[in-house]
C-alpha cells in the first residue's frame, strides 16, 4: 500500500506505528528510494529512483508492504499497489505539525511553508483523483493507522 499526502500529514509516523505493528516499511522520501532529478519542465524535484523502487515492490512476497511519500513519479508505480490511501488534513493543521515536529526540518523555513501551501492547492487534488481511499489524518494517529492496517491484504 502507498500512504501519500502533503508534508504534515503524517505520513512517516503512520509508518513507524505500522513498523511497531510488525509490518515492512518503508519511506521513500529517503535516499536509497529517491533522489534529486530535472523534470520535463526544466524544474528539479525530489522523485522516487524507478530502478529501487521497482525491485522493492515486484519482490515484496510475504505480509504487508506500506511505502510511504509523495513524489511527482509515484503514478508510475500504482500498477503494484494494493490501495494508494490519500492521508489530507486543513493547512492549518500542517503547517502547525511540520513547525513543532522535530524528525525533519522541512517545513520550517517561511519559503518552505509557502510551498506546502501550494502544493496543497495543486498538488493534493491530483493525489485525491487517483487515491483508492482519502482517510482524515487529523484523526488521531491510532485511528490512521488502524484504517491503514485494515485496508491492506
Amino acid at each position: 500500500m502507498l500512504v501519500t499526502g502533503m508534508s504534515g500529514t503524517g505520513k512517516s509516523t503512520a509508518l513507524e506505528s505500522l513498523r511497531e505493528r510488525g509490518h515492512k516499511t518503508v519511506d521513500a522520501d529517503g535516499d536509497q528510494w529517491s533522489h534529486w532529478a530535472r523534470l520535463p519542465d526544466g524544474t528539479r524535484d525530489w522523485v522516487w529512483r524507478e530502478d529501487a523502487m521497482t525491485a522493492l515492490l515486484t519482490g515484496h512476497r510475504r505480509g504487508k508492504l506500506f511505502v510511504a511519500g509523495c513524489a511527482w513519479n509515484q503514478a508510475g508505480f500504482y500498477q503494484w499497489f494494493d490501495h494508494v490511501a490519500l492521508l489530507s488534513a486543513p493547512a492549518e493543521v500542517l503547517l502547525d505539525r511540520v513547525a513543532n515536529r522535530t524528525n525533519n526540518t522541512f517545513g520550517k523555513s517561511p519559503e518552505e511553508r509557502e510551498k506546502i501551501l501550494r502544493d496543497l492547492h495543486e498538488v493534493e487534488s491530483l493525489l485525491r483523483n487517483s487515491a483508492t481511499i482519502e482517510i482524515d489524518a487529523s484523526a488521531p494517529l491510532d485511528e490512521v493507522v488502524r484504517q491503514l492496517d485494515e485496508l491492506s491484504p
